[in-house]
């Protein structure tokens, strides 16, 4: 199992996050989050699939809709579980390929239809270095800017995988695999292009945007 730990710590970032998505976004920090806690997403906004928003509820699944201008589809903020465990499993999935999930019976109707974004801060990734225990390293955006990663969502069960992609050459001294990440630029064709138009966003992230450091 790669990128089990994600960091969601937003100081200094909400404004970023705020101007890009044309409203407050509200998003609990935490420092250490991990597979079936509760995790913020964003998805497009489809009547079918997402879930009914319930202001009233604070545990409610979908917590407000992203109203942009007319040129811009709207999107949904979701609260949902990460990992899903289907009958055939004996253990919990966290994670998916993005190269193949659109071929998996597991993922592939996600992958179609309802895929989403995490904003994080960092991921977190283990390195056995012969030592008595594995060293922690913490990846983050060079520029301390918020990070998207890329999922698929399960509305009726409430729960999301994440994906990942061959890693970039720096990343890949420390994992053979990284999350797959969407470049604020690409989120909504990401949420809204058919997946035969998504190849070009199946790519990991460059070297110099990425910061590691022991943690």
């Amino acid at each position: 199992m790669m990128c089990g730990r994600i960091e969601m710590l937003f100081d200094g970032m909400k404004q970023t996050l705020d101007d890009l998505f044309d409203m407050p976004l509200s998003i609990q920090t935490n420092l250490d989050l991990r597979p079936t806690d509760t995790v913020t997403c964003i998805t497009r906004t489809c009547p079918e699939t997402t879930p009914s928003i319930n202001a009233a509820d604070p545990s409610s699944t979908a917590i407000a809709t992203i109203s942009h201008s007319a040129n811009i589809p709207p999107l949904t903020v979701i609260n949902s579980l990460w990992g899903i465990k289907p009958n055939w499993s004996k253990k919990i999935i966290i994670n998916a390929q993005g190269e193949t999930a659109a071929d998996k019976a597991t993922f592939a109707n996600a992958f179609k239809q309802q895929r989403c974004i995490i904003p994080c801060s960092a991921w977190f990734e283990w390195r056995d270095e012969r030592q008595t225990k594995k060293q922690k390293y913490r990846f983050s955006h060079a520029a301390n800017k918020p990070l998207f990663m890329a999922g698929i969502l399960y509305p009726e069960e409430n729960q999301l995988v994440t994906l990942t992609i061959n890693p970039n050459d720096k990343c890949a001294q420390y994992h053979h695999r990284m999350p797959l990440f969407i470049p604020s630029t690409e989120i909504n064709n990401w949420l809204y292009h058919d997946v035969s138009q998504l190849q070009p966003l199946l790519n990991p992230l460059p070297d110099k945007w990425i910061k590691i450091y022991r943690a």
